[in-house]
């Protein structure tokens, strides 16, 4: 695994669980992460379970003994690490976004073709595909449980940027993270838009905004170890952005989308939301819970119509089995251990893992589209 914050913990928890509840056909040695610093990178092998650690990502990967690198590092190093593992012949497993810009993510799209002839595999890191609620409704729209789609709306908002006073990050430089809010968690809410409808988006209009455009330099970003600073820094990327969309058409109809992508939501800590509007019913679902799905059907009689809650907790259900009894709920890091599963049984199979690296490509050229559309005063722009 390269790289070791936020994501590096979450991946980690992943990696270690995912083979101790699910039969899976590969066993993952958590053999080496690697991070910038030695210090570190030290503490997080120990804290996190890995057997080594190191800071050089490029003698990490040409190693025989290493098979598949985890990509968990801010956005502007995963096309350079992603393409030089999968020429390697690692599988990869990356971070989303896939990358900061379209050119690169084409280019990583293209490096996982051609090592997919060779059969290695890639995945993008969109988890809340994985959360079983969401996995539940894409199953439902599917078998029509809720008619022909009309309408989407999907919303990611956080408040953790509503204080001016809170200091730069690497998140808020557009050199590093390619976007802000936009590509950080708007691509979750574009990702599971589609996923969950089985459809894509074709065109957006779309605003971004910057509300505040300079921040407090802590020592992280003025390249010190944790010193304090007068000094501010430029906020680069964007901290809001709206924009609708339109999704390729099924029988003529092209179905609508709105999307919101928020760090300044206060009061909202974590709320990716989706509501699918259909002809004969709908579905909503929250991410803050997560185990649970609301469910409208038109059809039943008007004396009972009404949304009703669906407790995803049940066996039946997508990834539980192995977990615990009904009515016992799972949290976010349960996704990581599903994502480990999903692509470690894909890899064994010799089958394409989704999302693919073309997947997170598309996905790349909605945020692009997006960005374009706001710089024409929110007119509606292709993706391409």
């Amino acid at each position: 695994m390269i790289g070791a914050g936020f994501m590096g913990a979450a991946h980690s928890q992943g990696w270690r669980v995912a083979p101790r509840f699910f039969d899976l056909p590969l066993q993952p040695e958590m053999a080496v992460v690697v991070a910038r610093t030695a210090a570190t990178v030290e503490t997080a092998a120990q804290k996190w379970g890995w057997a080594e650690a190191a800071t050089d990502w490029r003698e990490v990967i040409a190693r025989d003994d290493i098979d598949l690198v985890d990509i968990v590092t801010p956005g502007d190093s995963h096309a350079e690490i992603a393409v030089a593992a999968l020429k390697a012949g690692k599988h990869v497993l990356c971070e989303k976004p896939l990358a900061n810009t379209v050119a690169e993510a084409e280019a990583m799209a293209e490096a996982a073709a051609d090592a997919a002839e060779r059969g290695v595999r890639a995945m993008v890191g969109f988890t809340y595909r994985r959360v079983p609620a969401v996995t539940h409704a894409r199953n439902m729209i599917a078998a029509g449980r809720i008619g022909d789609v009309r309408q989407v709306r999907a919303a990611y908002r956080q408040d953790w940027l509503r204080d001016e006073d809170g200091p730069m990050t690497w998140r808020l430089d557009k050199s590093r993270a390619g976007s802000g809010a936009l590509g950080d968690i708007g691509a979750h809410a574009i990702d599971l838009a589609e996923y969950v409808t089985g459809t894509t988006l074709t065109k957006v209009a779309g605003t971004i905004e910057t509300i505040v455009r300079e921040r407090p330099l802590l020592g992280e970003t003025r390249g010190l170890s944790g010193t304090a600073s007068n000094e501010t820094g430029e906020v680069t990327v964007d901290d809001v952005a709206t924009f609708t969309g339109r999704f390729a058409g099924n029988g003529g109809f092209e179905p609508i989308g709105t999307f919101e992508a928020t760090r300044f939501a206060t009061g909202r800590k974590n709320a990716l939301t989706l509501e699918v509007s259909g002809s004969t019913g709908a579905i909503a679902f929250d991410l803050e819970r997560l185990n649970e799905l609301q469910f409208y059907d038109a059809q039943d009689s008007s004396l009972e119509q009404g949304f009703r809650t669906i407790l995803v907790t049940e066996a039946e259900h997508p990834y539980l089995a192995p977990w615990w009894p009904a009515g016992h709920m799972l949290g976010y890091e349960h996704g990581f251990s599903h994502q480990v599963k999903d692509f470690v049984e894909a890899i064994a199979e010799g089958t394409e893992p989704s999302p693919s690296f073309a997947e997170g490509l598309h996905v790349q050229r909605v945020l692009a589209a997006v960005e374009d559309s706001s710089a024409e005063d929110a007119r509606w722009t292709s993706v391409r």
